[in-house]
């Protein structure tokens, strides 16, 4: 489980702009943010990144 959606709001980004510096369509990022599908680990990096934030603060411990 991620907490992509959380980390979005929280910063005040959209989805789509998200998608955008991904390369990546907006139902991917979409499905990543609603916890449909996970990203890989490489993505993982990419996003919290590009959000500046940790990539275990993008994880929710289950």
């Amino acid at each position: 489980m991620n907490r992509i959606k959380e980390v979005l709001k929280e910063k005040g980004i959209s989805q789509a702009w998200l998608a955008k510096k991904l390369d990546k369509s907006y139902n991917t990022i979409n499905e990543y943010a609603r916890n449909v599908r996970q990203p890989s680990i490489e993505d993982l990096y990419k996003i919290a990144n590009i959000l500046g934030v940790s990539a275990k603060d993008l994880l929710i411990e289950q």
